[in-house]
């Protein structure tokens, strides 16, 4: 799966779990954040998108997701990035 694939496929994922993408420019990698009960993941749109994955799937990897639908691609993407 090609990387702007699977960052569509973080997107959609983060929707299902509740969680907002925010994109940003700044001196930062980016991360989780929950401000005022809401859940944010941001990302620095400045960096490569393989920089932005490596938060996505960082993120990705600290939730439980056994229960969750996640296509096949992404899931071994995120499986792999454990095995690291």
């Amino acid at each position: 799966m090609k990387s702007k694939k699977i960052y569509e496929e973080f997107e959609k994922l983060a929707i299902k779990m509740n969680f907002k993408i925010i994109h940003g420019i700044g001196d930062f990698d980016g991360g989780l954040c929950n401000l005022n009960g809401d859940d944010f993941i941001v990302l620095n749109k400045k960096k490569p998108i393989e920089q932005r994955l490596k938060v996505l799937v960082s993120v990705f990897n600290k939730l439980d997701l056994e229960n969750k639908f996640l296509v096949p691609g992404l899931r071994e993407y995120i499986k792999l990035d454990q095995k690291n």
